[in-house]
C-alpha cells in the first residue's frame, strides 16, 4: 500500500480505457504513487467494466499499470485517517466488493499484465482477472498485518483463497509476506512469466488466442466459476467492525502516514 500526499492527488490519478480490435486496454495511471488506487480510480474501473459489459465490440480485456514499474501498489491510505469507528470499515469493504465485482463478472476473458508490485488492492484486481502474466521479479501480497492493522471482506478473502490457496493466503495475511512471481508461477496463479520488454507482445498474443474461441462458452464458464466462489459467503461483519474500530488500526494508519513503524497493542 502507498501513502498519497496532498500534492500527489493533484497529479494524474486515473483509469484509462482504449478499445482496439476487440481488445479493451485498461490502464491504471498514478505513476507518482506506483499506481495506488484512489477512490476515484476504483469508481472509474467499476464504470468502465459496466460499460464494457454492454459493448459487443469488446472480446478481451488487458489490464496493466502505467510506467512499467508497478501494476497497482495498493490503495489511498490517507482516506482511512477520517474513519471514526468499525462501521466505516464495513462500508469501505462493501465498497471494494462493489467496485471489483463488475471486473470479476465481465462476460469475456481478462488478462492482468504485472510488472513490479500487485499489492493490496492490486492483488485483488489481478485476482479478479482470468489470467495473469508477470515479470519474474514481480511481487504479490497483502501486508496489512505489518502496515495498517485492518482486514479484508469475506468475499475478498474467498476470492484470494480460490486463486492462491489457503497456505499462500495465510502467509500473505498472517505473516505479511510478499510472494515472488516464480513461486506463483509454479503454483498456477500466474500463467507465465516474461521479461518486461516481452509482456505487451505476449499479452496481445494471448488475447488473440482467446478471441478465436466461443464467446458465449467463455462467458458461461467464467461466470459459473465466479458464482460458485461467491455462493454462501459467511457474514464476517463482526470481524471487520472489530478491526476497523480498534485502537491498533487508528495507530497503524497514523504511523503509516507519518512514516513510522507501528506498535501493536491488541486493543
Amino acid at each position: 500500500m502507498t501513502t498519497l500526499k496532498n500534492s500527489d492527488l493533484d497529479r494524474i490519478a486515473e483509469v484509462r480505457l482504449e478499445l482496439r480490435n476487440g481488445i479493451a486496454y485498461i490502464t491504471f495511471d498514478h505513476i507518482v504513487a506506483r499506481n495506488a488506487m484512489t477512490v476515484g480510480m476504483y469508481q472509474s474501473l467499476k464504470t468502465i467494466c459496466e460499460d464494457l459489459t454492454k459493448n459487443p465490440a469488446a472480446r478481451v480485456a488487458i489490464l496493466r499499470g502505467a510506467g512499467g514499474k508497478s501494476f497497482v501498489s495498493g490503495s489511498d491510505i490517507a482516506q482511512f485517517a477520517n474513519f471514526q469507528d468499525g462501521n466505516d470499515g464495513i462500508r469501505y469493504e462493501q465498497g471494494i466488493d462493489e467496485y471489483l465485482t463488475p471486473l470479476a463478472m465481465l462476460p469475456f476473458p481478462t488478462i492482468a499484465v504485472i510488472d513490479g508490485m500487485a499489492v493490496g488492492g492490486g492483488l485483488a484486481i489481478a485476482s479478479c482477472c482470468d489470467f495473469r502474466i508477470a515479470t519474474p521479479d514481480a511481487r504479490f501480497g497483502v501486508p496489512i498485518a505489518k502496515t495498517l492493522g485492518n482486514c479484508l471482506s469475506a468475499g475478498n478473502v474467498a476470492w484470494l483463497v480460490t486463486h492462491l490457496g489457503m497456505t499462500i493466503v495465510k502467509r500473505m495475511l498472517l505473516l505479511a509476506e510478499l510472494v515472488m512471481a516464480p513461486e506463483l508461477l509454479k503454483q498456477g496463479y500466474l500463467l507465465a512469466t516474461y521479461p518486461a520488454e516481452a509482456l505487451e507482445s505476449e499479452a496481445n498474443q494471448l488475447a488473440e488466442r482467446l478471441m478465436k474461441l466461443a464467446p458465449i462458452t467463455q462467458k458461461s464458464s467464467k461466470q459459473t466459476l465466479a458464482r460458485i466462489v461467491k455462493n454462501n459467503l459467511p457474514d464476517c461483519g463482526d470481524l471487520i467492525r472489530e478491526c476497523y474500530g480498534s485502537e491498533d488500526f487508528k495507530h497503524g494508519v497514523a504511523a503509516f502516514l507519518e512514516g513510522k513503524p507501528p506498535v501493536w497493542t491488541g486493543k
